[in-house]
């Protein structure tokens, strides 16, 4: 009877330990999903103000002493740049890149006009792509910068 206890015992941990893993490998994997999701965001968000703040210095042409802005190009050429330096996470060119507000090239004309870089990022889901996707459906990472021109 004693070893039948004992036994009956250790089989009961296997169960538990079944029943719980896969909950508790869950979690984790959670934990990691919302930390990428997090590192993403800050990532998106300093591009976007790099982005801006490389669109808003006053730039001289030497030669010719005329103002010559960044264009939109210039621009999304300077967050992709940012985006993938060291960055493994997010793929080139996956990025949207929007200016809606133009560049800075009526300065002469508004002395404070500005401009807005927004960058988005539909986020894939690294670690349990089929089991959050499916609850959450696909999450947009934004990031939004806005700068008066100088």
């Amino acid at each position: 009877m004693r070893k039948w206890a004992i036994g009956g015992i250790k089989g009961a941990a296997m169960v538990e330990l079944a029943m719980i893993l896969p909950m508790l490998l869950i979690v984790i994997f959670g934990i990691i999903e919302f930390g990428f999701v997090l590192y993403n965001k800050a990532v998106i968000t300093n591009s976007s103000r790099e982005g801006a703040r490389a669109g808003i210095v006053y730039r001289v042409n030497v030669t010719s002493g005329i103002y010559e802005p960044y264009t939109a190009a210039n621009i999304q050429e300077i967050v992709n740049t940012y985006l993938n330096n060291g960055n493994l996470l997010i793929p080139p060119g996956a990025p949207s890149i929007s200016l809606p507000d133009g560049i800075c090239t009526e300065f002469p004309e508004n002395p404070r006009p500005s401009l807005r870089v927004r960058v988005e990022y539909i986020y894939p889901f690294f670690v349990l792509p089929g089991l959050v996707g499916s609850i959450t459906g696909p999450i947009v990472l934004r990031g939004e910068s806005v700068m008066r021109c100088e």
